[in-house]
């Protein structure tokens, strides 16, 4: 594919300036916040909630609890105004701490009717405020840095790098669902939205050195090849081009974005080119020629076979599926 002239003078924006790929992969791949439930639980309590398709969270507004997550030897111990998320959906025990082994499981349909409701779960001890809900992925939720969450994110109050932010958005969660009003839920789905971004800022700080996913968007090189690739997805982008614009060798920058990313740069580009356009024909009425020129294709045909050979089908058939839809969180999901 020739270069065109514009595109050969492009450059790393600015600190100010480059695109945020936290925020464009999360509006690309269409994440929406699913089933709410707000329970009040009293000591003795315990439930334990199987493997599940969407990612978890849970917000403690009073009291405390300990979770246990399975594949995990240490159970993590919660506190009021604390934010825990399983991203991998996994399965997982939580109960009031009292006793060495959780037992006397509150029973899923006892839990589904009482969301929602005033009703008070478990024994007559000490209470446990406990919002809960899920996340789901409507586009790729392959992508890298989904892929490299680890089994449990945990936010505390504690950390004085985002207490005040993270207080703030606990305390509106907790007001809103103790007294619903006109348009609850879609307040809470948006709060709930902020706790998620919240907890991907925690990751890609907490990521350690040389952990793929994350720890590539705190990588000034990496950090500005992703955004060059997010915000210019039809540029004919080769290494060596994203090598001399953020300053690296060729060798250098493919070796380092390999270890920080956990795939090769053009193999990332691809990737990302299929999750945009996929969200282009859904959304948009626009040609598959014109589509194709945008994803960075010379024509339509090798638009169409690079499509179907991710998607498992071509680009018109895509196109006449149903889009995602975001929908607004109703109930518990256990």
């Amino acid at each position: 594919m020739s270069l065109r002239p514009k595109e050969l003078s492009a450059r790393p924006g600015t600190p100010d300036e480059k695109t945020d790929v936290v925020s464009d992969v999360l509006e690309t791949l269409r994440f929406k916040t699913l089933l709410f439930g707000r329970f009040e639980m009293g000591a003795p309590w315990a439930l334990r909630l199987p493997r599940k398709v969407n990612a978890s969270f849970y917000v403690v507004t009073r009291g405390g609890l300990r979770l246990q997550v399975e594949g995990l030897e240490q159970p993590v111990f919660l506190s009021a105004g604390d934010v825990v998320l399983l991203p991998r959906a996994t399965a997982h025990v939580l109960d009031d701490g009292s006793r060495k082994v959780p037992r006397d499981f509150i029973p899923p349909q006892q839990l589904r009717a009482a969301a929602g409701t005033d009703v008070r779960l478990g024994g007559p001890g000490a209470t446990t405020t406990l919002i809960t809900g899920c996340f789901q992925f409507g586009v790729d939720p392959t992508h890298p840095l989904l892929r490299s969450f680890p089994p449990i994110i945990q936010l505390s109050t504690q950390d004085a790098s985002r207490a005040s932010s993270l207080a703030a958005t606990v305390q509106l969660l907790s007001a809103e669902t103790a007294a619903p009003g006109p348009g609850s839920a879609l307040v809470v789905g948006r709060l709930a939205d902020v706790l998620l971004v919240q907890a991907l800022r925690a990751q890609a700080l907490l990521a350690q050195p040389g952990e793929a996913g994350w720890k590539a968007l705190a990588d000034p090189a990496i950090g500005n090849a992703l955004a060059l690739m997010h915000e210019q997805p039809g540029t004919p982008w080769t290494v060596e081009r994203l090598a001399a614009a953020v300053g690296l060798s060729r060798s250098g920058f493919a070796a380092r974005f390999h270890s920080l990313v956990g795939e090769t740069p053009l193999h990332y580009l691809s990737n990302w080119r299929m999750t945009r356009s996929a969200r282009w024909l859904h959304e948009s009425d626009d040609s598959l020629e014109a589509i194709a020129e945008r994803a960075g294709y010379e024509s339509a045909p090798a638009f169409s076979k690079a499509f179907k050979r991710r998607w498992g089908m071509g680009p018109g058939a895509y196109r006449r599926t149903p889009a995602p839809r975001v929908t607004l969180p109703t109930s518990i999901d256990t």
